[in-house]
């Protein structure tokens, strides 16, 4: 098989698609024209791995079954913003291979694509030659970690690329700085401090929500002041959670809000929101009368922080059903998320304080 000129040494970095061009020049007797275009995207290291094999595979075919002259080989990689295109193509004259079957390392490269859920395209050329087209589609949540403290930034970092499906695409060390990171990385999910010089995190939020398909917003704060996270949440966070948080439970937060979700922590967002109802005697809006008996049971339990399994647990339903009745909710209040609807509950008096 075709390799590159070292052995991968034990618990180094699997290859992947950005090592094409060493694996290509590995052979100088394979005449191989390289082109890539676009600007590298990150994606899912199975998916990265798999993606390099089956080219790798592709080139070793080449060499066995061209035929008795040089084939020449196109190899083309076109970076796009959530996929990857890969393309080897060759003018060989070897022995046909059935298409649905086993030849040319076949059942191998679609074993790979499997395993990454995708699905090789391979076969024969018209006038000759072969061309593999490997999956390699990324499905990963891009996001901005915002924070004055290099520590923090580089350990947020850390914890958010070991995971497959994450990838930080950009950082920022103020307010100021996060609108123009989050304006050209085209994230997902921004992790936003609250306290930084120039401007403050609220601020930020609230700049980058309102402009066209923003990235959602999770608070992260040392700070346990009710009236910074509360103000972060009209500001449009579509979360919040303390920097002491596991960072196992920072990552499912992450993918949560990812989702189009929320995250609201039960025991946090009743004393947050209660500091600010005290006293409070806002009539309730008239589209509460739009919302079904069901509906408004719902509403009550997801302003008291239950997750939508919690909420099917306790009204004895399915959990997709719980979920088309957030939906519905949602759309009924004219409200994006759960955070808006716990902030709408406790506003509107739907939810007093200490309820539990």
């Amino acid at each position: 098989m075709l390799r590159t000129p070292d052995p991968t040494p034990e618990h180094a970095p699997q290859p992947g698609i950005s090592d094409l061009e060493t694996l290509v020049h590995a052979d100088p007797e394979l005449a191989v024209t390289l082109t890539v275009n676009g600007d590298q995207t990150p994606i899912p290291a199975m998916v990265d791995l798999s993606a390099y094999r089956i080219v790798q595979e592709a080139l070793t075919n080449v060499r066995k079954h061209a035929g008795p002259t040089s084939a020449a080989v196109a190899l083309a990689i076109r970076y796009l913003p959530d996929s990857v295109e890969v393309e080897v193509v060759d003018d060989g004259r070897g022995a046909a291979a059935n298409q649905s079957g086993g030849g040319h390392g076949l059942t191998g490269m679609r074993e790979r694509a499997a395993l990454c859920g995708g699905r090789l395209d391979a076969g024969p050329r018209r006038g000759g030659g072969w061309f593999v087209r490997p999956p390699c589609s990324c499905p990963m949540i891009r996001v901005v970690v915002v924070d004055d403290q290099h520590l923090v930034r580089t350990g947020f970092r850390l914890i958010l690329e070991a995971e497959d499906d994450i990838a930080v695409v950009g950082e920022a060390t103020d307010g100021i700085d996060a609108i123009e990171v989050v304006a050209r990385a085209n994230a997902d999910v921004v992790l936003m401090d609250i306290r930084m010089p120039k401007l403050d995190g609220i601020e930020a939020a609230a700049r980058i929500t309102a402009g066209a398909n923003p990235p959602r917003i999770l608070v992260l704060t040392t700070f346990d002041l009710d009236e910074y996270v509360h103000a972060a949440l009209r500001a449009g966070a579509s979360g919040f959670l303390l920097k002491d948080t596991p960072p196992e439970q920072l990552v499912d937060a992450i993918r949560v809000i990812a989702a189009g979700d929320a995250v609201v922590a039960p025991s946090v967002t009743r004393r947050l929101i209660e500091s600010f109802t005290k006293g409070t005697n806002i009539t309730p809006p008239a589209s509460l009368n739009d919302l079904t008996d069901r509906e408004m049971e719902v509403l009550h339990l997801v302003a008291k922080g239950r997750s939508n399994a919690e909420i099917a647990s306790d009204l004895i339903l399915g959990e997709a059903t719980v979920k088309t009745h957030v939906g519905r909710v949602l759309m009924k209040l004219g409200l994006r998320d759960r955070v808006q609807a716990v902030v709408f509950a406790y506003e509107t008096g739907l939810i007093s304080p200490g309820d539990g």
